[in-house]
């Protein structure tokens, strides 16, 4: 009780906390271009701690942990693919992004190309790719609440079994998100962000100075004990315990995983520049010199907590054992937050300490899954809302006002589909759904966004084919995928109709989505226009003529 009373005290603290934000920002956003980017009034470290609110997300603090602390040395690949990805982004899409663009994507998109078919293209990425993504967090949420209310398989909490309290927790997760949505805009999302990044790294860098105390800051001792008690042995610290693993007697199969493995970490680089959450915080900086900045702050931060999750994964695998955390959560969700009791334990004077610490952690998480579901759902319902609201169907011929009710009607539709399907997929590990939302935004949307910065040819039929060409070959190639159906799918297991031998689609789904941009417009008898592509160039390179 000790730990429910502490865990359900912190948190309703910090959701007081986070509305009180929301209502505060909701009298500053009276304008489009508040509600969409925050009046463009943010600094380069404030940018930069919201792109790192946005992007360390339960896939980072809940699943890259248990990933690590199940799997070992194969784990931290994500957190090496999620870190190098932002050097694309930097180099290749944030200071041309935020030049070119005014609110989403497709503004760049769009920018010298017919507006009906490209922005309604760049409207169904951007809720798709946002869903994926969405999905993880609502996972995250659900896996969470049944550790802090210590429930089990076969127990129950005010008669709410380990299923029940799982369902309960995405449905409010999902209200409170639309409520930041639709009352703060990116104003009330972005300070939010700003709060949940720094009670993050507060977090895992206590965490880590703990795990690293508990073992004499000796390395070698922290890595040895981990594999021990992961029950794996040495394999545990060598790379193949579940990528690339060679299978004797299998070369087709060792093949098949070894080439997975590239897939995975294709998608991971090249995924963060075409995540449409990440792509509208370029936005909300005043110039493209703070852009620049903003990124720099987002990777310094951002690497330093992707290096502390070793500390958290394999402190999780030492202190607590691979067996507790399956028993827990079987894709190892609940990692960090039973490393935070175990550390409490020791560290914090017994039984109480540990549920204290764990109840602080588990805070920690719970902002970090509703700051980054905020972002989600405001990058996709101002889509629908600019994009296919403003620009498809009215033309051109709303107004700001009239924008604004629409993304915020948009925001409720889509908290109540990630609703549904967060409960429909809430036994998956956190990680690796992000994985996926990370490999359908790079077939989608980043071949489309590279070929209209820097090809002066390409065309409407070509960004209408780049998006639907990669996004549908995405998608299709995880449905037909082993992670979908089959004996070791964790969808439908009674059911086989995988062909596709791949779990993580993006070494042939992406190279599909450059394809089908440069096929579609070769094909096309569109002539393409110099003057707006010139024009975009020097908008894009200088900021000159930029909003």
């Amino acid at each position: 009780m000790t730990t429910r009373t502490l865990t359900i005290i912190l948190f309703l603290l910090f959701v007081a906390a986070t509305l009180a934000i929301t209502i505060w920002a909701s009298r500053q956003t009276r304008t489009a271009n508040d509600f969409y980017a925050g009046g463009r009034s943010f600094s380069g470290f404030q940018n930069g701690m919201a792109i790192g609110g946005d992007y360390m997300s339960a896939a980072s603090f809940l699943g890259i942990a248990g990933i690590i602390a199940l799997n070992g040395y194969d784990g931290f690949l994500y957190s090496i693919g999620f870190l190098v990805a932002w050097l694309v982004a930097l180099l290749l899409v944030a200071e041309l992004l935020r030049n070119a663009g005014r609110y989403t994507m497709a503004d760049v998109l769009a920018f010298r190309m017919r507006q009906v078919p490209v922005r309604t293209a760049a409207a169904v990425s951007t809720v798709t790719v946002s869903i994926f993504y969405l999905l993880a967090q609502m996972v995250g949420a659900g896996a969470l609440v049944a550790l802090l209310l210590g429930i089990k398989p076969g127990e129950t909490f005010l008669g709410m079994d380990d299923t029940t309290a799982k369902i309960a927790t995405i449905i409010m997760v999902g209200a409170l998100m639309i409520v930041y949505v639709v009352v703060g805009g990116m104003k009330g999302t972005t300070y939010v962000q700003i709060v949940k990044a720094f009670m993050l790294m507060i977090g895992a860098a206590l965490m880590t100075i703990l795990v690293l105390a508990a073992y004499k800051f000796n390395l070698s001792a922290l890595l040895g004990d981990a594999a021990v008690k992961s029950g794996k042995g040495d394999a545990f610290l060598n790379p193949g315990l579940v990528y690339g693993k060679e299978v004797a007697g299998n070369a087709l199969q060792t093949f098949y995983n070894k080439i997975d493995l590239l897939s995975l970490g294709i998608a991971l680089v090249l995924g963060t520049a075409g995540l449409p959450h990440i792509l509208i915080r370029f936005y909300t900086v005043p110039t493209a010199k703070t852009a620049r900045r903003s990124v720099l702050w987002a990777i310094g931060i951002i690497g330093a907590f992707y290096l502390m999750t070793l500390a958290l994964g394999f402190g999780a695998a030492a202190l607590v054992g691979g067996q507790a955390i399956r028993a827990q959560n079987p894709g190892g969700n609940t990692a960090a937050p039973q490393l935070a009791e175990a550390l409490g334990i020791r560290f914090l004077g017994g039984t109480f300490g540990g549920s204290m610490f764990l109840a602080v952690i588990a805070a920690v998480a719970f902002a970090t899954i509703l700051a980054v579901v905020a972002g989600l759902t405001l990058a996709s319902s101002s889509s629908l809302a600019h994009d296919f609201y403003a620009n498809v169907v009215k033309k051109g011929t709303a107004t700001e006002r009239q924008e604004v009710v629409v993304a915020r009607v948009s925001a409720i539709g889509i908290g109540a589909v990630s609703i549904v399907l967060g409960i429909l997929a809430r036994d998956l590990n956190v990680a690796f759904l992000v994985a996926l939302a990370f490999a359908v935004a790079a077939s989608g949307n980043l071949p489309a966004i590279l070929y209209s910065l820097f090809w002066k040819r390409f065309t409407t039929r070509g960004a209408t084919w780049a998006i639907y060409g990669g996004l549908g070959s995405a998608v299709l190639l995880v449905f037909f995928s082993p992670v979908v159906s089959g004996p070791t799918s964790v969808v439908f297991k009674t059911a086989d109709w995988a062909w596709f031998p791949l779990s993580n689609p993006g070494i042939i789904s992406i190279p599909l989505g450059f394809f089908f941009g440069w096929l579609g417009t070769v094909l096309s008898k569109e002539p393409a226009d110099e003057e707006k592509y010139a024009e975009m160039e020097v908008r894009a390179l200088t900021g000159a003529g930029a909003h």
